[in-house]
């Protein structure tokens, strides 16, 4: 039995997919540069934190925006878009993150899935973008916050669209539990390069090896956020198990009905002259070359 067509509220167009690797990439850097640089002139000091929100935002509207030229995103997929962000921010402080539990990666994860790369990619950094208006949690973090869900969702809507069913969400679950843990890890090299100074057996150095970077780093995160980073990713990873399958089927729905996957019109048949009784018969093209 053939599965379904996916709904895209986002098309993934060649140029939605430029849009993406080119916002993913300066995501990358946004994480990363410290590592190239002293630390002690990064975002140590918090000045350059409005800088990297307002890339991140830039980013997400460049997605919107490249869709909207071709012609694939209309007001009934803003509006989803829109309604399910509302939803991710008021479940994400009902957890509150105590012991890793945070609710608001089912949202980003289901959404994604159903609606597409683009769609999961907009609402991972307007979800949470949302949350920190709702909550006052808005400070240097929150863009790489946004950054972070916004792969979150970018990868969910990047899983085999063949999957469905019992599979699909044994697929989903998996993902979940890993991207739960990536987003820990993720977030951790955001402040690492400056947060315990360089003084300790886990601290950044600056110019030092990758080899031994990345293995202060990876003791760093085991010793300081590993128990929240497997809370995330159990909570996502169950909740989707459990509620997975009806809300994919509500989304879907949703999504049906909004009629967002764009099709080609089909033209109409051009009917044929029909000759008025009498009339002489209208020559073909070229036929008066013919003798």
């Amino acid at each position: 039995m053939t599965a379904p067509a996916a709904a895209s509220a986002v098309p993934f167009t060649p140029r939605t997919a430029l849009a993406l690797v080119l916002a993913s990439i300066v995501g990358v850097l946004a994480f990363c540069w410290p590592l190239l640089i002293d630390p002690r002139r990064a975002l140590a000091r918090g000045t350059d934190a409005p800088l990297v929100l307002a890339v991140v935002l830039l980013c997400v509207l460049a997605v919107v925006f490249v869709a909207m030229g071709d012609g694939g995103i209309d007001v009934k997929a803003i509006a989803v878009l829109g309604l399910l962000s509302a939803v991710g921010a008021v479940l994400r402080p009902l957890s509150g993150g105590t012991a890793g539990v945070e609710t608001v990666f089912l949202v980003i994860v289901l959404g994604g899935r159903v609606f597409g790369p683009g769609f999961g990619f907009a609402l991972g950094s307007i979800t949470l973008f949302a949350s920190a208006l709702l909550t006052g949690g808005v400070g240097p973090w929150l863009p790489f916050q946004m950054l972070a869900a916004s792969w979150v969702g970018l990868g969910a809507g990047l899983l085999p669209r063949r999957l469905r069913g019992r599979w699909e969400v044994v697929a989903l679950a998996t993902y979940a539990a890993l991207a739960g843990l990536g987003y820990g890890l993720t977030m951790n090299m955001s402040w690492w390069p400056f947060q315990l100074g360089g003084d300790t057996a886990l601290s950044f150095v600056a110019g030092g090896p990758a080899a031994e970077n990345l293995h202060r780093f990876l003791l760093y995160s085991l010793a300081t956020s590993l128990g929240w980073d497997v809370g995330r990713a159990t909570t996502t990873a169950v909740g989707v198990a459990v509620v997975g399958r009806p809300v994919l089927a509500i989304l879907r729905r949703a999504a049906t009905r909004a009629a967002f996957a764009p099709t080609e019109p089909v033209p109409e048949p051009v009917p044929e002259p029909v000759p008025e009784p009498g009339a002489e018969p209208v020559p073909e093209p070229g036929a008066e070359l013919v003798h």
